[in-house]
């Protein structure tokens, strides 16, 4: 399991010349990582003296960033599993036509999978940059700059999937599947950019000295 890795080993095995982990369950990474970020800034909201008024919004962040840590610790190693369920189906035999016609499907539904996940992987992002504006908005002040990186660390993980989406769509001969996703995908891309674009805007904004 890549989540249950030192953070050295893992780098260390993102770094080595094996295509796993790649891009895919960076974006995962991402995605965790700006998860345990928002909930870091809700928590150092609640029981603060000043943000009492905040401290639902907070606990209830707390719930749905906690929820996402998880799933995107799981999809770390699902990217991964998908990447090389792909590699394997390429590796089938293709002696006869037989063979090659259940290779070739074979290839384009695992092919389907390894773009649902990284798809899976920016819808939560996007939901999540949601709740990340709300701590950033209401949080401890002290924190603002932490809800900023979390959200640029979401928005990175939307980014990244969706070009993992986009790739493996270019090799689907399934043209209505890969319009679906493109069109989701599309749009994913830029409510994401949007959210990011005001928070950073505002903070900025405020920082100014």
């Amino acid at each position: 399991m890549l989540a249950e890795l030192t953070v050295k080993d893992f780098l260390d095995k993102v770094a080595c010349s094996e295509p796993v982990p790649g891009g895919g369950s960076i974006a995962a990474l991402n995605g965790a990582l700006a998860s345990a970020l928002s909930t870091m800034v809700a928590r150092l909201t609640v029981g603060k003296k000043g943000y009492e008024a905040s401290e639902d919004v907070m606990l209830h962040a707390q719930t749905i960033t906690l929820r996402l840590l998880d799933e995107f610790i799981a999809l770390i190693d699902k990217d991964s599993a998908a990447y090389e369920e792909v590699f394997a189906c390429f590796k089938l035999p293709k002696t006869t036509d037989e063979e090659k016609a259940a290779r070739s499907t074979a290839i384009q539904e695992a092919t389907k999978q390894a773009a649902l996940v990284p798809l899976e992987v920016a819808r939560k992002a996007l939901d999540m940059m949601s709740v990340i504006a709300d701590v950033a908005r209401l949080g401890n002040r002290n924190a603002i700059t932490d809800a900023c990186v979390a959200m640029m660390a979401a928005r990175s993980a939307v980014l990244g999937a969706l070009l993992n989406v986009r790739i493996n769509l270019g090799s689907l001969k399934d043209k209505e599947f890969v319009l679906q996703l493109q069109t989701e995908a599309d749009t994913i891309e830029q409510t994401a950019c949007r959210r990011e674009k005001e928070l950073l805007d505002a903070v900025n904004q405020d920082l100014r000295v």
